[in-house]
C-alpha cells in the first residue's frame, strides 16, 4: 500500500491547468463550508449566518470566473485536483470539527481560511519562473485578499456594534449554560461529596495506597453519574441548555477531576505528607469553584465562599469524625 504523502503531487509539478483546477475545486470547498457555517448559525445569529452567505455567494462568483478561464484556455473538462492530492497544499479542518465550537471561533476559522489562501498563494507565485502560472497564482492571491476585504464590508453591513454585542452575549450564555454550568456542577459534587470517603478511609486506615484507590473509585464513579445523569436529564431542545453530549462530557470529566485532585496526593507513601498536600488541593479546589461561580454565574464572592467553604468544610468534618471514631 502506497503512503498518503508519496502518492501526493508536488505544487511545483502541477501544470497550468491543474493549478487552475486546484483553485476551482478549492473556491467550491470553501462556499460550501461557509454555507455550513451560516446555517449552523442562521437560527441564534442571523445577521453572522447573512454575513457567511455573503462569503459564499463571493466564493461562487470567483469559481464562475475561473471556470470560464479554464474553458477559454483549456476547455470544458476540468481535472479533477483536490487539495488533499496536493502536498503542502493548505487544509481545511473538517466543517463537523469547528462548527460546534462557539460563534467567534467559526468567525476566527472563517478569517483563518482566508488568510491561509492568500499567503499559499503568494508563495507559489514566488517559486514559479512561468510568467503566465506566476500572473494565475498572483491573481488568486489578490483574489484571497478581496475576499477579507468583503468579508469586512459584510460584516459592517449585516453586524453593528449593537447586534455584535448581542450576538456575543447570547453566546456567552451558551457557553455557560452548555460547558461551565454542568462543569460547574460536577466540580462541586466531585470536590465535595468525595471528601467524605476519602478523607474517613485516610483517618480510618492511615494506609495511603487503600486510601487512593477509594478516592480513584469514587471520583470515578461519581463522574460517570454525573456525566449520565446531566446528558439524561435535559436534551436541551426546550431548555436551551445546548447539547446533552457536551453537557454530560462537562460535568462527568469535571467531577472525576474534582474527587482525584485530593485523591492524587495519596500516591505518595508518607501518610502526613499525603494528607497535608490533600488538604491544601482542598483548599485551592474550594476558592476556584467560588470564584468560578462568582466569575461565570455572577454569584457574589462571598456568598459563593461562604456557601462552597462551609459546605466543603462539613463534608470534610464528617469525613475525619468517621474515620477516627
Amino acid at each position: 500500500m502506497i503512503p498518503a504523502t508519496l502518492s501526493r503531487r508536488r505544487f511545483s509539478d502541477l501544470g497550468e491547468q491543474e493549478i487552475l483546477a486546484l483553485a476551482i475545486s478549492s473556491e467550491e470547498d470553501d462556499a460550501r463550508i461557509y454555507r455550513s457555517y451560516a446555517e449552523r448559525l442562521r437560527a441564534e445569529y442571523p445577521d453572522t449566518a447573512a454575513i457567511f452567505d455573503g462569503m459564499a455567494a463571493e466564493e461562487d462568483t470567483h469559481r464562475q470566473r475561473l471556470i470560464e478561464l479554464h474553458r477559454a484556455r483549456f476547455g470544458d473538462v476540468i481535472p479533477l485536483v483536490r487539495r488533499e492530492h496536493v502536498a503542502g497544499f493548505y487544509a481545511r479542518r473538517p466543517v463537523w470539527l469547528v462548527e460546534n465550537l462557539g460563534i467567534e471561533r467559526i468567525r476566527a476559522e472563517a478569517e483563518a481560511m482566508e488568510r491561509d489562501a492568500e499567503r499559499f498563494y503568494l508563495r507559489a507565485a514566488q517559486r514559479t519562473r512561468d510568467a503566465a502560472t506566476r500572473k494565475l497564482l498572483g491573481d488568486l492571491a489578490a483574489a484571497e485578499a478581496g475576499h477579507q476585504a468583503r468579508a469586512g464590508e459584510l460584516e459592517a453591513q449585516h453586524l453593528d456594534e449593537e447586534t455584535r454585542a448581542r450576538e456575543d452575549r447570547l453566546a456567552h450564555r451558551q457557553f455557560v449554560l452548555t460547558w461551565v454550568q454542568p462543569g460547574l456542577a460536577g466540580l462541586m459534587d466531585g470536590s465535595v461529596s468525595t471528601l467524605a470517603p476519602i478523607f474517613a478511609t485516610a483517618f480510618a486506615t492511615q494506609d495511603t495506597w487503600t486510601t487512593f484507590l477509594v478516592g480513584l473509585a469514587a471520583s470515578v464513579g461519581a463522574g460517570i453519574s454525573m456525566g449520565f445523569t446531566e446528558a439524561a436529564s435535559d436534551d436541551g431542545e426546550l431548555s436551551g441548555r445546548g447539547s446533552p453530549v457536551k453537557r454530560g462530557f462537562a460535568s462527568g470529566i469535571m467531577t472525576t477531576l474534582g474527587g482525584l485532585g485530593h485523591a492524587l496526593p495519596y500516591l505518595i507513601p508518607d501518610f502526613w505528607t499525603a494528607t497535608t498536600l490533600a488538604f491544601l488541593i482542598v483548599f485551592v479546589e474550594l476558592w476556584a469553584i467560588a470564584w468560578i461561580q462568582n466569575r461565570y454565574m455572577e454569584t457574589p464572592f462571598l456568598r459563593a465562599t461562604f456557601q462552597v467553604v462551609l459546605g466543603g468544610a462539613l463534608v470534610f468534618a464528617a469525613g475525619v469524625l468517621i474515620g477516627s471514631g
